[in-house]
């Protein structure tokens, strides 16, 4: 190799570099470039020459980098084939360069130390200790050169830490032996660092108010600097002892830097590092230092410098940094502080608590959000909670929840001093809302905390405030409500104030009334309070939504004194028909409609009056009469109230009249109530349109064209009849009950008998009505699922042909698109008929469902026993699913199929469920895998994009729903089949959630997960069995994580289980336990689901190999296997004499032989593998106590140094 060679081939390196880096050369010549530049790394001899030469000083730091990115490629995939020589030329060319090959600390580019820094941690993590002993003996001389070369020193000390103990990027042989290689020269490193950051702090404080030294002083700075980073990458698992070391010097040293504005940040993050330390108490005592007078004095005055400079962005993350050393600190303080323990309460603990408030009230949102869960800690905490100065504090920290409760800091806006920080902290108001409302939910946690050490103050501050308001002038802000001139906007300033007083008296009322006794509750007070909110009247949608909530929460003085109550149900119906414009109420002509603000006031006192009627329902009972008046009156004027009005307050009353405790007064009552339904629903003109899917179209006036799709709705009416039964009987159904008491229900005649098991048989009080209406139910819900026939759609008039879609508001929850801001609240509601037409559909068919589905818990053994009911609704809520779409069927089967299977007696199943759940399974699975296999293709044929008038998010969205549908089937198999013994099952699976929802990497399945009585009968039908088995099996291969875990640890194996002992055909052996591995190939790449997988395929060979060669033929064709290793597997596995080996080994070892089908990550696939070997042993077998070192081994055998210093 000639000097000409290299510098030839250098030059040509030049050249493509300088191609690749220059934005003027085109696609094709950078392509060249890079592929002869990377062929180069790959193929040519001469790598380390060229390498050196290139990263001379005298090239441009473009070129420079290059040369080192080809000595790290050297380093990284070369290296084991290296000769000895040529590796200790490289190791010391690399050590010359850091000695003498860099610019000056200030003038060289960080890319370039980065890479040298990198090139030295890849050598050492292949050769040292053994080969390499003197390592840290060369960096520590290394750095007694300077400046430049102690950064360096730092950079490649945390780059080792980071490798080998933060990413664990190498083999654990190798990272075993340089971690504890590590650990036995900590003291050395500890004091390296601290004496590294001493020098160069004391240097650079003398030194900065001096002109002439600045460069000096500057590069003293940046050691500084470094050293702390460095420290912050071993502070996290070093031995506590190390921090703690020499009268905690290190913590000391970070306190005093606080006030050091270049290196405040470092230290607060090293700091925080510390503190938030875990592990045994014992070792945490000396952490309680900082709570000492010199630790509390620099980290407060650091605070205030800090915020006393303004908003600059540097402070400001300071002061964040700052305020979770303060957290950690009061996390310490409570674990340490405990009844069993001997630390005591610090002496400062007073001032720790005013600078934590003093974060509770600093402007920024986000640093009063991040002190909410220490105070929570801290007024939980069984030691603290009796404290004096913590006690002193809750009246501060409620007064300051008063102003943090306040919905100001908008970043668009400059109404609040939170203006500027919310700059820095939230991208968009949406951001910063969604932000502010888990903040507020976070504080009334706290608060409540709070109040229950102290109930009366945050009664006091509570009433205070509620009378403030209720006297102070409405200040509606600058911009004007569209509900009415003169009305509040949600972003009016007298608004934002009701908002927050209702919120927190709302969280200390409660608060109050669980935690004094019924004797010490200031009744007297509350009622006045509950006086003047009932006197106060307003005008404007949003504050009287305020005012309805004071009256619910101070509504629990009522039940001390219940001749309040007729005044409290005046003030709530006088809101059921709020307007804002007083003569809507009798001219039905063309008028803007509600808005949102006032749609929302009446649907509130609504939900108060239902609320009040469940939760105090004897309170209410005295009243019934007057209630039932006050509604009569309402329901008389069809037009008052819309359908979901009239329900509510009928559903109240149903409520109220479940305290009768009297079968046949209750019966009659309810007869009376729907008698007005009965008549529609059961007239013959419905009876037409709701079984005729054409008569019901026209009916409903989906057949028109309409002129003025805003004000032309001659059809709303017929509708809005039809919404109000629907409403009506769900109501009915889903509120009428008999007593909970065993005794009161047999008095009034509801217990007609016991079960055969002994459980007692109740009839309710509203069956016979509800199944005098049932055969029109099951009629309409046959209607409209019929049209969704092609034929039906046809005949939507030109207005209404999207009138079965989805709403808008359901797409964006389902593709997760944040919600418009609040100015929504504002804008009258102007749907146009599509819209309306759209809502209709939507809530007509979940309230058919949910009525169904309600029925079974709702009548029991009445409506099970309904004749032919399996056959009815086979005919009906399951026909023409074909063309039902997915957002319809998926809340059929969470809303009617799972209750009602969920609520089925035993007795039943044979009857009723399996007839109706055996087709239907079946269906699901051919459907979703149709469906499957269309995105599988899809997602190959990406690369064609030839549908233009389906465009992305359309797909998105389509996808998203097989997604949830597929979620929702495999749940509702799960819940049908598998009973999780000691675990409820619950009943809302939160499907909605996000795919990337936290990953369980727990897996092995409970192992009490056996198949419920329904699950054996299901299985029992060969047909349903071979269905369910199928969709299980094959699920696992659908690209949803989610479902596929589920499926994994809760299905498969307990539904495989029924079966082996049946004579299970080979071929299908093979298919279940290819679905697996066909489910590995899929998800490998999480955690969760690989962990599952494996589980379950190891479950599913150790069972069934002995009995089925054919597993083995699997496992021979999965790709890299290594078939000794199979052999060794198996013949431990068929000969049960040989000594069994643990679970765990055993499934390590399957784990290895299948890993060929595990899926990588996309950034995986195509990765170069780096091989690191092993050395030799460093720790014999018998363990050297760790003082020892092992690196200075006195048998005078050393271990054979490859590299000399």
């Amino acid at each position: 190799m000639s000097a000409e060679q290299v510098s030839g081939l250098c030059e040509q390196l030049v050249k493509a570099v300088t191609v690749i880096m220059d934005p003027a050369s085109t696609q094709r010549y950078r392509l060249e470039a890079l592929k002869f530049c990377e062929e180069f790394k790959e193929k040519c001899p001469i790598c380390v020459p060229c390498g050196l030469k290139l990263a001379e000083k005298t090239q441009t730091a473009i070129v420079r980098h290059f040369g080192l990115q080809i000595l790290e490629h050297v380093v990284k995939f070369r290296w084991n084939n290296m000769p000895r020589l040529e590796k200790v030329y490289l190791k010391n060319n690399v050590m010359g360069l850091i000695s003498n090959g860099t610019q000056s600390i200030l003038e060289e580019e960080s890319h370039i130390k980065d890479v040298l820094s990198r090139i030295v941690v890849e050598m050492i993590k292949r050769e040292w200790p053994q080969h390499w002993p003197d390592m840290l003996k060369e960096l520590d001389t290394l750095s007694k050169q300077g400046e430049t070369q102690t950064e360096l020193v730092m950079f490649i000390l945390l780059r080792l830490a980071e490798d080998v103990v933060t990413f664990q990027t190498l083999p654990t042989q190798r990272r075993r032996d340089i971690q504890q290689t590590l650990t036995q020269n900590m003291e050395k490193i500890f004091s390296f660092l601290l004496t590294a950051l001493q020098q160069n702090v004391n240097k650079y404080r003398r030194m900065k108010t001096d002109l002439a030294q600045e460069p000096k002083a500057q590069a003293n700075c940046r050691v500084g600097i470094a050293a702390l980073n460095t420290l912050a990458g071993y502070i996290d698992w070093v031995a506590l002892s190390h921090i703690t070391a020499d009268n905690c010097k290190l913590l000391e040293m970070l306190c005093l830097l606080l006030n050091e504005p270049e290196l405040q940040i470092g230290a607060a993050e090293c700091l925080l590092i510390a503190v938030s330390r875990k592990g045994k108490l014992e070792d945490r005592k000396p952490l309680m230092v900082l709570f000492g007078d010199v630790a509390m004095h620099y980290i407060l005055s650091a605070a205030q410098t800090a915020d006393g400079e303004g908003l600059v962005e540097k402070h400001y993350v300071f002061l964040k940094r700052l305020c979770q050393v303060l957290c950690a600190l009061g996390s310490q303080l409570c674990a340490l502080l405990g009844s069993d323990s001997d630390v005591e309460t610090p002496a400062n603990v007073g001032k720790y608590l005013d600078s934590f408030l003093a974060f509770t009230t600093h402007p920024s949102q986000f640093l009063r959000s991040s002190t909410q869960i220490t105070w929570g800690a801290l007024f939980r905490h069984e030691v603290l909670s009796r404290d004096p100065l913590l006690l002193a504090m809750i009246p501060k920290y409620l007064r300051a929840s008063m102003t943090n409760l306040v919905k100001v800091g908008f970043p668009s806006k400059a109404d609040s001093p939170s203006c500027e920080y919310s700059r820095f902290d939230f991208d968009s108001d949406e951001d910063f809302n969604a932000f502010f409302n888990s903040f507020r939910a976070q504080q009334g946690e706290v608060m409540r905390m709070a109040c229950r050490l102290d109930p009366r103050t945050g009664f006091q501050m509570a009433g205070e405030w509620l009378k403030y308001q209720l006297t102070a002038p409405v200040d509606t802000g600058p911009m004007n409500s569209k509900t009415g001139e003169g009305l509040c906007s949600i972003f009016s300033p007298s608004f934002v104030q009701w908002d927050a007083m209702t919120f927190f008296s709302e969280s200390v009322i409660s608060q109050m009334f669980r935690t004094l006794d019924k004797d010490e509750i200031p009744v007297n007070d509350g009622i006045d309070l509950l006086q003047l909110v009932l006197n106060f009247e307003t005008k404007d949608p949003l504050i009287l939504s305020c005012v309805l909530t004071n009256v619910s929460a101070l509504f629990p003085f009522v039940t001390y004194r219940p001749e309040y109550l007729p005044q409290v149900l005046s003030k709530l119906f006088a809101s059921v028909t709020f307007e804002v414009v007083e003569e809507s109420k009798f001219v039905m002509s063309v008028q803007a409609p509600r808005t949102r603000a006032v749609k929302n006031v009446r649907r509130h006192a609504c939900s108060s009056i239902i609320k009040m009627c469940r939760d105090y329902p004897q309170l209410v009972l005295p009243n019934f009469e007057m209630l039932y008046n006050h509604v009569k009156q309402l329901l008389s004027n069809e037009l008052l109230l819309t359908q979901m009005e009239k329900c509510a307050l009928m559903e109240a009353l149903v409520l109220i009249s479940n305290q009768f405790k009297d079968y046949e007064r209750q019966k009659a009552f309810l007869e009376e109530l729907m008698a007005p339904v009965a008549g529609l629903w059961l007239s013959a003109e419905m009876q037409r349109v709701l079984s005729d899917p054409e008569a019901f179209i026209s009916y409903v006036g989906a057949d028109n064209k309409i002129a003025d799709p805003v004000l032309e709705d001659p059809s709303g009416l017929n509708r809005s009849r039809i919404s109000f039964c629907v409403y009506t009987i769900l109501g009915v159904v889903k509120r009428a009950r008999w007593p909970a008491a065993m005794e009161e229900a047999k008095a009034g005649g509801f217990l007609v008998g016991f079960m055969p098991s002994g459980t007692p048989i109740f009839r309710n009080p509203c069956t016979e009505q509800v199944l005098k209406l049932f055969d029109n139910l099951l009629a309409l819900i046959r209607t409209h699922n019929n049209l969704y026939m092609p034929e039906m759609v046809a005949k939507l008039g030109e207005t209404f042909a999207k009138a079965l879609d989805m709403l808008e508001v359901e797409k964006n929850a389902i593709l997760g698109l944040p919600q418009p801001l609040l100015e929504l609240y504002d804008s009258p509601v102007y749907k146009t008929v599509l819209e309306r037409m759209q809502g209709f559909f939507c809530t007509l068919y979940d309230n058919c469902f949910h009525i169904l589905g309600n029925a079974g818990p709702s009548m029991q053994q009445d409506f099970y026993t309904v004749e032919g009911l399996a056959a009815q609704l086979l005919s009906s809520a399951f026909i023409n699913l074909n063309n039902i779409p997915d957002y319809r069927l998926r809340p059929m089967l969470r809303v009617f199929v799972k209750p009602l299977v969920l609520s089925c007696p035993p007795e039943y199943y044979e009857t009723l469920v399996c007839p109706m759940l055996g087709p239907l399974f079946t269906y699901l699975h051919m459907r979703l895998s149709q469906k499957w296999q269309v995105i599988n293709q899809r997602s190959m044929l990406c690369e064609d994009d030839a549908a233009d008038d389906n465009p992305e998010s359309q797909e998105m969205l389509e996808e998203q729903l097989v997604r949830l549908l597929t979620r929702e089937v495999m749940d509702l198999i799960t819940v049908c089949c598998v009973s999780k013994k000691g675990a409820e099952h619950n009943s809302t699976v939160a499907v909605d959630g996000d795919d990337d929802e936290a990953m369980a990497t727990e897996v092995a399945p409970p192992a009490s997960a056996e198949l419920t009585e329904l699950g054996k009968c299901l299985t029992q039908q060969e047909d349903v069995c071979t269905a369910l088995l199928v969709t299980a099996y094959t699920s696992l291969s659908w690209k949803d994580t989610l479902s596929c875990q589920r499926t994994t640890t809760q299905l498969c194996w307990p539904l495989l289980k029924q079966v082996l002992s049946g004579n299970l055909l080979p071929d299908a052996v093979s298919w279940f336990f290819t679905g697996v591995l066909k489910g590995l190939q899929t998800h490998g790449q999480h955690d969760g689901c690989m962990a599952a997988l494996v589980h379950l395929a190891f479950q599913i060979y150790e069972a069934l190999r002995p009995r089925y060669a054919e597993l083995k033929a699997v496992m021979e064709q999965i790709p890299d296997i290594q078939k000794d290793s199979l052999e060794q597997f198996d013949s431990k596995l068929l000969n049960p004499a040989l000594q069994k080996v643990a679970d765990k080994r055993r499934k390590d070892h399957f784990k290895r032989l299948i890993t060929g089908c595990i899926g990588k990550p996309l950034g995986e696939q195509f990765r170069k593998d780096v091989h690191i070997r092993n050395l030799p042993s460093l720790f014999k077998k018998v363990k050297p106590s760790l003082e020892t070192d092992v690196l200075e081994n006195e048998d005078g055998e050393g271990l054979n140094t490859l590299f000399e210093p």
